[in-house]
């Protein structure tokens, strides 16, 4: 089923991601994609045996989350209108120079894990980005 989302920028950091999205279904958007991906990585990790990581998320998973045994996703979702142009342009290079910041790299582009360096001549896309502009 096609869910019209639309990326136009992410980075994913040790302990987050940051990601530039549209729907017109956002937060149900949302909701599948951390079902389906916390699903999909958990049984992954079972494959893997990693019980290490397993332990980890059995231990974070909310005690009132009684129907689950981890915790992959942190709960809740808060969403951002971004309601200019000016805006939009912003908040890709915010979300870029997040592992600048932390100290993981001296430039966006090098962090492989980022929509940042999928511009540049030769890049190999993880994940391609959509015009924010259609």
């Amino acid at each position: 089923m096609h869910k019209q989302l639309k990326i136009h920028g992410w980075v994913i950091l040790d302990s987050h991601f940051h990601a530039i999205l549209s729907s017109p279904d956002l937060p149900q958007v949302m909701a599948d994609l951390k079902r389906h991906t916390a699903r999909r990585l958990l049984e992954l990790l079972k494959e893997e045996k990693a019980e290490w990581l397993l332990n980890q998320l059995r231990y974070h998973c909310a005690s009132h989350k009684k129907e689950n045994e981890y915790q992959v996703w942190q709960e809740g979702f808060h969403p951002q209108s971004i309601p200019t142009d000016e805006i939009m342009l912003q908040k890709p290079e915010y979300l870029h120079n997040n592992p600048v910041k932390r100290g993981l790299v001296a430039s966006p582009e090098h962090w492989r894990y980022s929509s940042a360096h999928e511009w540049l001549p030769g890049a190999i896309q993880l994940l391609g980005c959509d015009d924010w502009r259609q």
